[in-house]
């Protein structure tokens, strides 16, 4: 575990104040599995906190033994300086201690008031003839409005508000008995759902409260807005604690790797490999299909092929034609130097192609199904014993699949929505691969999926291209494009008008070539 403290202390936080909150030696098992293992974690009053981690790296478990919801195994809580026994601690016993929690749901109700909501929580105030008094409720409501910058009134119904300033009410009603600074907030990813300029204006507003002695801890797998608003860190890795950076202003690239460990060294790019002479797997010829108006493209055997574009500009319609979601309108597609037109997608499995798709929620994803009936759907006919699917089978298939994978799950009867999102697409992906696809086709592979999950994905789609089968892969990500992939080709207005070993390019060069138009390229090449 890493220790850092710069020497100075924040000007408004001096070291020697002690910790508000502090856990030591947290331990916590479900079953065999141990998620946490001695975690410790010292928070300073009035300070933004952050606890970073990957999917399944132990951080939302501690925020939930804190919250009383799970039962810790061992360990020691202090907030306030008071000792908390976490001997059947449950979730009254956090409200007691001064722990309020703000969750991704807000728990709001929409068609009620600001007020409404505040009352709610902590009661509707009584006058002396045992009505309520809503003049005392609205003054109260009012002043904490005020207090948080929130844009409506005590009677603005909550479902009329911003959803920065939903996330404001939340955390104002959790704060409304707060006395003297002695709470603490747990906001756990207050900004998933809100965009850029609405996270930054909330971040903002909770950076002011903090400067006016409030303390938060916040759980966000947004690194970039973390880095701008919190003045500690923690690091959890494998339910263990990584790194204390106390004080701190570290890069991205040092959280990510206290996070991936040596992980970290599969997000980096590896440098391009030369497939002239490969044999090529998959070709494109002049193909006009949805948004695509002229495109060729040939994927060599053993080659990973990244595909960026603007949204619109026909990059994924290349991997729904291959994977026989739909025929062009012009041109022909060739696997194996031989035509292939797949009318379906069933005959496009036959033909080893898989696809991950961008949407895995709608697309590839059976949420209320268990994690091993998921992994089967791809090879049913092997699960199949006297014409019915064995049960029994399709578990132990599952149970390698998770071993191999690396899926943290609780095992292979655990609902797929009960997973992170990055074991979620860890699962979609082992899906297809336990079928050995020799062409594996990816849209947004990483999306939403934190860093220690996106090193294992790039690690699984490496070693298939080094068993001789291919990939192409679509994303926005173009730091990903570029540590992954071969060669990238770069769609504008339905057509590929750049094509670039990744190793004779850089991400900028890129972002420039996808946000420039076919005239002002067709320009740079002459």
């Amino acid at each position: 575990m890493t220790h850092l403290t710069a020497g100075t202390g924040a000007a408004q936080h001096p070291e020697s104040k002690p910790p508000v909150l502090r856990l030591n030696a947290l331990v916590k098992s479900f079953g065999p599995v141990r998620v946490l293992d001695g975690v410790s974690l010292e928070v300073r009053p009035g300070t933004i906190h952050a606890l970073l981690g990957g999917n399944g790296s132990g951080k939302s478990t501690t925020i939930k033994v804190l919250a009383g919801v799970y039962a810790a195994d061992g360990g020691e809580l202090e907030v306030g300086g008071v000792p908390v026994d976490l001997a059947g601690y449950g979730p009254e016993d956090a409200e007691r201690a001064g722990l309020r929690f703000v969750h991704q749901d807000l728990g709001l109700f929409d068609d009620l008031s600001i007020e409404e909501n505040f009352a709610l929580a902590s009661g509707y105030p009584v006058h002396a003839a045992g009505g309520i008094d809503w003049k005392r409720l609205r003054e109260r409501v009012a002043s904490l409005i005020a207090a948080y910058g929130i844009a409506g009134t005590p009677d603005t119904p909550i479902h009329r508000l911003r959803p920065a300033d939903k996330t404001l009410v939340a955390i104002a009603r959790a704060l409304q008995d707060e006395e003297s600074g002695r709470l603490i907030v747990v906001l756990d990813e207050p900004t998933a759902s809100l965009g850029r300029r609405e996270s930054t204006e909330l971040l903002e507003r909770v950076r002011l409260r903090a400067a006016q002695g409030q303390t938060f801890v916040i759980v966000s797998h947004r690194m970039q807005e973390v880095l701008a608003v919190s003045d500690d860190f923690t690091v959890f890795r494998d339910g263990k604690v990584a790194a204390h950076l106390i004080d701190s202003s570290p890069s991205e690239e040092e959280l990510i790797a206290y996070m991936a460990g040596s992980q970290v060294r599969a997000l980096e790019p590896t440098g391009s490999i030369s497939h002239a002479r490969s044999a090529p797997l998959l070709a494109f010829e002049g193909i006009a299909a949805g948004p695509l108006t002229d495109v060729s493209l040939t994927v060599h055997r053993g080659e990973i092929v990244g595909v960026a574009g603007l949204a619109g500009s026909g990059r994924s319609t290349l991997l729904s034609l291959a994977f026989g979601c739909f025929r062009p309108e012009r041109g022909r597609m060739l696997l194996d130097g031989r035509d292939f037109s797949p009318r379906t997608v069933k005959q496009a499995m036959k033909a080893g192609i898989a696809l991950v798709p961008e949407d895995r929620s709608r697309d590839a994803a059976f949420a209320d199904f268990t994690v091993s009936q998921n992994l089967s759907v791809a090879v049913l006919p092997r699960l199949r014993r006297r014409g019915r699917l064995d049960g029994a089978l399709a578990r132990r298939f599952a149970v390698d699949l998770i071993g191999r994978f690396r899926i943290k799950v609780a095992g292979p009867d655990a609902l797929f929505a009960s997973m992170s999102g990055g074991n979620q697409q860890k699962t979609i992906l082992a899906r297809w691969m336990q079928r050995d696809p020799r062409l594996l086709l990816l849209d947004e592979p990483t999306q939403g999926v934190d860093a220690m999950s996106r090193a294992e994905i790039y690690d699984v789609i490496r070693e298939s291209a080094r068993n001789d089968n291919a990939a192409v892969i679509v994303s926005s990500d173009l730091g990903e494009l570029h540590a992954l992939c071969d060669r990238i080709v770069v769609v504008s207005d339905g057509r590929i008008v750049r094509e670039v070993a990744a190793a004779e390019t850089s991400v900028d060069e890129l972002a420039a070539a996808v946000l420039s138009s076919p005239k002002t390229e067709e320009r740079s090449a002459a």
